[in-house]
């Protein structure tokens, strides 16, 4: 992947960033990158009470930081990459 000035980064530097969508919307932390997704976990405010994976496609980065990682994506399109624990 390229960072915002066209420099290549190693993938692996993101994994435990914020993910979030349009509108700031928290799409978990990053745990996993593969050829094709960026998997996510969400967790409730609740420690181990409900927790949301989803398969997000690379292609729908928009930006990132040292922090924080965006996808173009809403909140109701998130729900098509949601997968079962």
């Amino acid at each position: 992947m390229r960072d915002n000035y066209g420099k290549i980064i190693k993938s692996e530097n993101l994994i435990t960033k914020k993910a979030k969508g349009i509108d700031n919307i928290d799409l978990g932390e990053i745990q996993n990158i593969t050829t094709e997704h960026i998997i996510t976990i969400k967790t409730d405010t609740v420690p181990t009470k409900n927790k949301d994976k989803f398969l997000i496609p690379r292609n729908l980065v928009e930006r990132w930081d040292e922090d924080n990682v965006w996808f173009q994506v809403t909140e109701e399109e998130i729900e098509s990459f949601k997968e079962n624990l």
